[in-house]
């Protein structure tokens, strides 16, 4: 019956493309929409995570004043079971100055686990060591979107800032460039994101005047792990500075989650509206089938004088209109994961196929095909043998 189908929908070329052709670019919207939204959460959730959103931040809470942290917490939260890295932080919205230019940047103190934590990664030069720290170093490691953006360039190791802290301007060395998980969404959020900049903790916390750290940075073991893990954390905070909440934990993992279900809820919205261009290619499969219908009115005439019932030439219809628009939606398809493809390749981005839109699409197809092609099937059925061979 396939085949003997796919003939008759061919009787009519100009016709039947014509309907497919609607029904392919209704399939298309909806797989591209689908899989550029797929790639777009992809893309989002691997450069937050390198961005270090597996890890809690831990911070005084700010009901309090009393809360404090210091290197005896870092200490102590390193030794809390299902931990596997802990970092103290300093940041500060600062100003930079090269090559006399000003530029807004978000300077972070850092010790050696910061390529652990935050997965910076050394571009040009080196990153931030021990001994640094140790020495109270005057030295920085900047972003590649900083360094192009006053220099033209990625390298430019050995070159000087300066950047103001602690009350007045002090001058850095930069002895790396860092290509961190960063870099994209800087690119993305250029205008409102501003460039960082890494410099050892110790010195951070000598110019402005400070031994205590504004966060520490916890690395899950286990980066599903229940949230007994947070709450053993903060407790023992306060178990040694006699605190009553004292401290909060920003559990960044469950942000991302909740970021994904917002893009996926976008994506889902959008894939819908495109779907609308399907139902609407669904009249047009109805006027073919009508069309169709109205033609072969002699022939479904001699089938029924032979001994065919309602039934046959029911399903006979009804399997037109399906695999005319399965037709449709697997073109549709193809020229929407070809079209993702070549975006992705040229943009970068993770090519994503959302196996699950690629059948709802396909499945949608078949039953419009099914819907709209129900009326004239039925009304081909109905027709009489007498009346049918008369016309």
């Amino acid at each position: 019956m396939i085949l003997k189908s796919i003939v008759n929908i061919f009787r009519c070329k100009t016709r039947s493309l014509l309907t497919m052709a609607g029904i392919a670019v209704g399939v298309f919207a909806v797989v591209l929409i689908s899989t550029v939204g797929a790639a777009g959460t992809q893309e989002v959730s691997s450069t937050l995570l390198t961005m270090g959103v597996d890890t809690l931040l831990i911070q005084p809470a700010d009901n309090t004043v009393s809360a404090t942290l210091s290197n005896g917490d870092v200490t102590e939260a390193a030794k809390i079971d299902g931990i596997s890295d802990v970092m103290p932080l300093m940041a500060s919205v600062t100003e930079a100055k090269m090559i006399n230019r000003r530029l807004d940047a978000y300077v972070w103190g850092v010790d050696k686990s910061a390529d652990k934590l935050i997965s910076l990664e050394a571009a040009h030069g080196r990153l931030i060591n021990n001994s640094d720290a140790a020495a109270y170093k005057k030295i920085c490691v900047i972003d590649e979107a900083f360094a192009l953006e006053s220099y033209g360039r990625s390298n430019i190791v050995g070159k000087t800032l300066k950047m103001f802290l602690g009350g007045k301007y002090h001058e850095f060395e930069i002895v790396g460039v860092a290509k961190s998980g960063l870099s994209s969404l800087q690119n993305m959020l250029s205008n409102i994101m501003p460039n960082f900049i890494y410099i050892p903790i110790t010195t951070m916390q000598s110019l402005c005047g400070r031994t205590t750290y504004d966060k520490i940075a916890v690395k899950l073991s286990d980066p599903n792990a229940d949230a007994s893990i947070v709450r053993r954390v903060t407790q023992r905070l306060d178990e040694l500075h006699s605190t009553t909440d004292g401290y909060e934990c920003n559990n960044l993992l469950s942000q991302k989650g909740q970021l994904d279900d917002i893009m996926n809820i976008v994506t889902t919205a959008l894939s819908l509206v495109a779907g609308i261009s399907l139902v609407v290619s669904g009249i047009s499969v109805m006027t073919a089938m009508m069309m169709s219908v109205n033609e072969r009115t002699r022939e479904i005439g001699i089938k029924k004088a032979i001994g065919a019932k309602k039934r046959d030439i029911c399903a006979e219809f009804l399997a037109e209109s399906v695999i005319m628009t399965l037709i449709g939606s697997a073109v549709g398809i193809v020229l929407g994961l070809s079209v993702s493809f070549a975006g992705c390749m040229l943009t970068g981005a993770p090519f994503v196929v959302n196996i699950g839109s690629l059948l709802a699409s396909a499945g949608a197809a078949a039953g419009i095909g099914a819907v709209f092609g129900a009326y004239p099937a039925v009304k081909a059925a109905k027709l009489k043998p007498a009346e049918a061979l008369r016309s």
